[in-house]
Parts: structure tokens; C-alpha cells; sequence
């Protein structure tokens, strides 16, 4: 699963979140968030005191457990998101059902095919 957190930094806290986040070594960062999580990207609005982070995880309780990291410091927002790929499937079926839905609806109540109804 992919997962979309935006991130708000607590007012006040603007420095101590920037000073821990930049002092972090690599290795600290990859041992932050887990095994269990990708970090597909993040991106950073100082000015605001916010960001958003995209990551990958088999696991909501992983990447539960690295919001607990931050929630001191930062309100976290965390959804479940697809990319595009995966968005026209579902959408795709749903419309297919809907058209068949529809068609057997129309037929069922004596509407032709070509939009009248049937006398």
C-alpha cells in the first residue's frame, strides 16, 4: 500500500523539529521509519511548518509506529492512496457495472435500445 502523510509542524516547535531532522544521518533516518517502509519521497514547506511524505508499506501498524516518532512534535495526517494505475481499475469495473446496470434497467422497464419506449 501506498500511504500519504502530510505533516504540520506544532507551533513552536518549528526549530526542534528542524534541528533533530537535520542532525539525522542517513542510517538514522532508514532506522526511523523501518524495514517495513519505503520512503518513496518528501517534501519539505519550511516557511509553513508543513510537508508531505510518500511512502509504501505492507503495514498501517509500521507506519503507525513511525508517526509515534514525531507526534510530539508534528500533527501527522496519514491516507491510503493509489497512483494512476491503480485508480482506473476500480474506476473502470465500477463503470462497466454501472452500463450493464443501466442497459438491463432500461430493458427490464420496456426502454429500447435506441433511447424510446417500447409501446
Amino acid at each position: 500500500m501506498k500511504f500519504m502523510i502530510g505533516f504540520q509542524v506544532h507551533p513552536g516547535k518549528q526549530h526542534e523539529a528542524l534541528s533533530h531532522f537535520a542532525q539525522m544521518t542517513p542510517e538514522q533516518d532508514q532506522a526511523d521509519h523501518g524495514s517495513n517502509i519505503k520512503l518513496i519521497g518528501r517534501w519539505h514547506d519550511i516557511i509553513r511548518r508543513r510537508g508531505v511524505v510518500i511512502c509504501e508499506s505492507d503495514s498501517a501498524e509500521a507506519v503507525s509506529n513511525w508517526a509515534l516518532n514525531w507526534n510530539s512534535i508534528i500533527d501527522l495526517d496519514i491516507a491510503v492512496v493509489l497512483d494512476d494505475k491503480e485508480t482506473r481499475a476500480p474506476v473502470k469495473e465500477r463503470a462497466k457495472r454501472s452500463v450493464s446496470n443501466a442497459r438491463s434497467w432500461a430493458l427490464k422497464h420496456g426502454f429500447s435500445r435506441l433511447g424510446g419506449k417500447r409501446k
